[in-house]
């Protein structure tokens, strides 16, 4: 058995999850790198356990100051979308008007060529 073989099973070995067979049993038994791993993984799953039981109080008035803080910038999105709504819009209405004036154009200029008379 080599430690390579075992890495996958001693996290779940120290969870209790799976038993780990004779032949890994023995190879931990005698491998110094083995039992440190397996060591540092119930060390890990202790400080989580810990972390799961320990409950921090927020301190007064922080969950209302997020959810102002939450509210402005809900609030400044919505006006910023608003106002890029608009721009858009603007911008169409702008080469609207510039098609709409070129189009003018094209129509006085070809009228205008009509009425002149041709010099000869």
């Amino acid at each position: 058995m080599r430690c390579e073989q075992l890495t996958g099973s001693l996290s779940d070995a120290a969870d209790g999850s799976v038993l780990l067979d004779g032949p890994s049993r023995a190879h931990v038994e005698h491998c110094l790198r083995c039992q440190a791993e397996l060591a540092q993984y119930r060390k890990l799953l202790r400080a989580l356990r810990a972390l799961r039981t320990e409950v921090l109080a927020p301190a007064p008035g922080l969950l209302p100051d997020i959810l102002l803080h939450l509210e402005q910038a809900g609030e400044r999105r919505a006006i910023r979308s608003i106002l890029t709504g608009r721009r858009v819009a603007y911008l169409g209405g702008i080469a609207a008007a510039t098609a709409a004036g070129a189009a003018g154009a094209i129509v006085l200029a070809s009228r205008s060529r009509r009425r002149m008379p041709l010099a000869g």
